[in-house]
């Protein structure tokens, strides 16, 4: 559904010279680092999903960070659009938040992502944005001496280096919709992700199968107890919600904090 003056990243990112001036329609959840990324790009404005909203409002995080820029910004309902999926975002997104600069532009709750991104052309652009510091943090290991890999994205994830750890990712448990399906960089022991609500088709916890053709437990915590692009808190917080079938084998849980989920991997 090509729209002139609207780019749709099914992930932000990845974004490209096309999106400066443009209007970004993207698959990513709505947290302050995916406004940074739209920002840096030098899109004008930038629609996301967000993913449950969830702990402390960290799946609509975008929308106070780009007002701070004069940015114009929304999210659609993780129900109504899958995440991961630009063009489903834009074709069937409903918004369910838009912050002071988008609403200064007709957009608000209840809207369908198309209008709204076509008001949304008419958006100023941003100020430049301060280098946001995304987040790679080890926190020790496990019991059977696997490393602790917590990214606030699971882009930061290190082929090689990340290979046979446990890799705690802020990043939604979504597939990214495209030719790559993409879900994890590295052969990783374990990969935790945020269910981001669930949502549309499932579409939040959609890595746990492909995760267990790769013999990788899989394992999603709740938008509710972890802040979706925290990697941190996903260890430190979250709880389990959704396990796929190698995790299962590995006696992980539903309800089970991931605190003490990742002790269970690698006996």
């Amino acid at each position: 559904m090509p729209q002139e003056g609207i780019q749709l990243a099914s992930t932000v990112t990845k974004l490209g010279l096309e999106c400066a001036g443009a209007v970004v329609v993207g698959g990513s959840h709505g947290g302050a680092y995916p406004g940074y990324l739209a920002a840096r790009a030098c899109a004008c404005a930038v629609i996301l999903n967000d993913a449950g909203i969830g702990k402390d409002d960290a799946g609509i995080g975008s929308l106070a960070y780009c007002d701070a820029l004069g940015m114009a910004a929304a999210t659609v309902s993780h129900t109504s659009a899958r995440i991961g999926d630009a063009e489903d975002t834009l074709s069937s997104g409903l918004l369910s938040r838009a912050n002071e600069a988008a609403r200064g532009l007709g957009c608000e709750p209840g809207m369908p992502c198309l209008d709204a991104a076509r008001a949304l052309r008419h958006a100023s652009p941003p100020r430049v944005a301060p280098e946001y510091a995304e987040a790679r943090h080890e926190m020790g290991a496990n019991p059977a001496g696997l490393r602790l890999v917590c990214v606030d994205s699971v882009s930061l994830v290190v082929a090689g280096e990340d290979d046979g750890q446990i890799v705690l990712s802020g990043s939604h448990g979504g597939l990214v919709a495209g030719p790559s399906n993409f879900v994890i960089r590295a052969e990783a022991a374990a990969a935790f992700f945020n269910d981001a609500g669930i949502g549309k088709d499932g579409a939040g916890i959609s890595r746990l199968p492909v995760l267990d053709e790769r013999g990788i437990v899989g394992v999603t915590v709740a938008a509710t107890s972890a802040r979706i692009g925290d990697g941190r808190s996903t260890y430190e917080d979250g709880i389990v919600s959704r396990i796929n079938e190698t995790a299962r084998a590995a006696g992980i849980k539903v309800g089970m904090p991931a605190r003490e989920a990742v002790g269970r991997i690698g006996k």
